[in-house]
């Protein structure tokens, strides 16, 4: 084995983060390129390669008109910086509509990039197609409560888990998804109470965003938590930085340099 190689950081696996439940919280941020990817590698352990790039980056009103290309594209991106987290493809809406055809998909991403897994949206009625996809070897993670993917059949992103007769339906999408094969499950968008009880039903850890502080990990979406999405900001979204005002006071300056004539100086010629 070269030096090279033995320098290799090894990756998060599977099993790594199963065995946090109850031990230590999982702490997951969405990334769409290289460059960011690398920043956030190795201080967390999974980074989500969200369709969510859709509306931050792209500019769309919702995550809808994402494509698997586009999605791989950012994919093999974010695997090129990211060299210990797990890289999650974030399934795009059409690509796993039956087992057939999320199973192509998903062989294309394990094929065609390096990330580790998939995530889903959906409860119990994607229960076979995360069990055709587990069985072929491929890791799932389960999305239930706030489903974007779902935002126009449903009227709105509406939070889940308001009563005891939908918390009981989620904890039986959740119970069943699991079954099937899901080695996570991700929780959006559900009261407190609710996100608890589910997490607390499951074998599996729970990755909440929005959904409280007793799920087994958070995800937060880059751009929201460090400012650059200023369309709107969601309840759950603290932020830790702002970086939409840093950019805009940076290229002022640069610009008024510009002007000015006062950059380049010597400093930075040849």
């Amino acid at each position: 084995m070269s030096i090279q190689a033995q320098k290799q950081p090894k990756k998060i696996t599977t099993l790594q983060l199963q065995r946090m439940k109850g031990v230590e919280p999982i702490a997951m941020i969405t990334a769409y390129d290289a460059l960011i990817a690398r920043l956030f590698d190795g201080q967390v352990e999974m980074i989500l390669v969200g369709d969510s790039l859709n509306m931050s980056f792209f500019g769309a009103s919702d995550t809808l008109s994402a494509t698997m290309d586009q999605m791989l594209y950012h994919t093999k991106a974010v695997c090129n910086g990211a060299k210990s987290s797990m890289v999650v493809f974030d399934m795009p809406f059409g690509s796993y509509d039956t087992p057939h055809e999320a199973l192509k998909n998903a062989s294309r991403v394990y094929q065609e990039t390096e990330a580790q897994a998939v995530k889903i949206e959906g409860g119990k009625e994607r229960a076979s197609i995360i069990k055709a996809l587990s069985e072929h070897g491929i890791a799932v993670i389960a999305h239930i409560g706030l489903m974007p993917q779902f935002v126009r059949s449903e009227g709105g992103y509406r939070v889940r888990g308001k009563d005891s007769v939908d918390t009981q339906r989620l904890i039986e999408d959740a119970k069943i998804l699991e079954e099937a094969g899901a080695f996570i499950v991700l929780i959006e968008g559900v009261k407190s109470d609710a996100a608890k009880a589910i997490t607390q039903s499951l074998r599996v850890p729970t990755i909440g965003i929005g959904a409280g502080n007793d799920t087994d990990g958070q995800v937060l979406v880059w751009s929201d938590m460090f400012g650059f999405f200023e369309a709107f900001t969601p309840k759950f979204v603290k932020k830790y930085g702002d970086g939409a005002t840093m950019i805009r006071e940076g290229v002022a300056r640069y610009q008024a340099e510009v002007k000015s004539r006062a950059f380049p100086n010597e400093k930075y010629w040849y």
